[in-house]
């Protein structure tokens, strides 16, 4: 018979636990490399006074289920989110659409948003997760 003793470190174990929910929230609404930085740099969101723009929020309530969503509060947000075949003025935005997230929560950004996760979730949980 073979007696195996374990003792959990609390400081990892916690870091482990909140890693993910600190890693989530600082991808998309961190620092300047943020999912958030990138779509206002990528200048995607139409704008004619900015509002629009202005107006994004990260709605953080449903981080302990790894959801995070990108909100923006203004009357006129669905109706232009939702019409792709609208000709948007590009003098302020220089490539700005409808479904101006699509590239990142679908299309050829998601990877960008994956990796950003990764890295930081990996420096979070202090090296725990390779």
């Amino acid at each position: 018979m073979v007696k195996v003793k374990t003792t959990m470190n609390p400081k990892a174990m916690n870091r482990l636990r909140v890693g993910p929910e600190k890693a989530l929230i600082q991808v998309v609404n961190g620092a300047k490399d943020s999912i958030l930085a990138d779509i206002m740099a990528a200048e995607v969101t139409p704008k004619q006074t900015g509002e629009l723009e202005r107006s994004a929020k990260v709605d953080t309530t449903g981080v302990k289920r790894g959801k995070l969503s990108i909100t923006y509060d203004t009357p006129y947000a669905r109706k232009l989110y939702w019409h792709p075949e609208y000709t948007f003025r590009q003098d302020k935005n220089r490539h700005a659409q409808g479904e101006w997230l699509k590239a990142w929560a679908e299309g050829k950004k998601k990877n960008k948003v994956t990796e950003a996760f990764k890295k930081l979730l990996k420096k979070l949980s202090g090296g725990f997760i390779k």
